[in-house]
């Protein structure tokens, strides 16, 4: 019995899902958690990434058993967190003041197109101030928006301001928000696909509904 027992150890895997939190959270850590939320706010490529769902369940696990082999330390996640998020943003905007037109003229990815012309509707119907705040809290628009803001030449100082003033109530909410609810509920550990699942839900609900907004608006140009 001893020889079987040497002869088969136990699995190791390798796999990281960029879409599941959890995953990048387990294989990574708080590390993680700043490069992830740059790559998202920062880099076009980086759409797809779940950036809600990365910070709520981080705060989830910062309010884990302290035996717990996945938990994480709270300051530790928020200075991640506003690092990553505030130095993405501004990242994407001085790319899009640079490069950013050639880019969005050559790229073929729908998603990206249809961010870019939400959140330049989102710049002129609210104004830099709401407009940069508020995509923040929007997938894919909060991706979108960076460098769409440097290639419409917003001002540095208001892009600046509002970024930093946003990416806080974004980064830090979340994550409190993870925090509590793990603090509140014991075993939390024991819930976080459910959970994890329905922050993904949540998170698309404003992408829906801008989608039938636009939808029922080129019926009505068209009618």
């Amino acid at each position: 019995m001893i020889l079987t027992q040497l002869a088969a150890p136990p699995p190791v895997h390798f796999a990281v899902n960029p879409l599941d939190a959890q995953s990048l959270l387990a294989a990574f850590g708080t590390i993680g958690i700043a490069v992830i939320l740059f790559a998202e706010t920062g880099l076009l490529i980086g759409f797809f990434l779940p950036g809600d769902s990365l910070l709520f369940t981080a705060g989830l696990l910062c309010a884990g058993s302290a035996a717990s082999p996945g938990r994480l330390s709270l300051p530790w996640v928020l200075l991640a967190a506003a690092v990553g998020a505030l130095a993405g943003a501004q990242t994407g905007y001085l790319l899009g003041r640079r490069a950013g037109p050639a880019f969005l003229a050559r790229t073929k990815s729908r998603k990206i197109s249809d961010g870019a012309a939400r959140a330049a509707e989102i710049l002129q119907k609210y104004g830099y101030a709401k407009a940069i705040v508020l995509a923040r809290f929007l997938p894919i628009v909060r991706t979108v928006l960076n460098p769409l803001a440097g290639i419409l030449d917003v001002p540095v100082r208001a892009f600046t301001l509002w970024q930093i003033l946003g990416g806080l109530v974004w980064t830090i909410g979340l994550v409190l928000a993870g925090y509590t609810l793990g603090a509140s509920i014991p075993n939390i550990d024991h819930y976080l696909l459910p959970i994890i699942a329905l922050i993904v839900v949540i998170s698309l609900v404003p992408v829906a509904f801008e989608l039938l907004r636009s939808r029922r608006a080129h019926r009505k140009k068209s009618a």
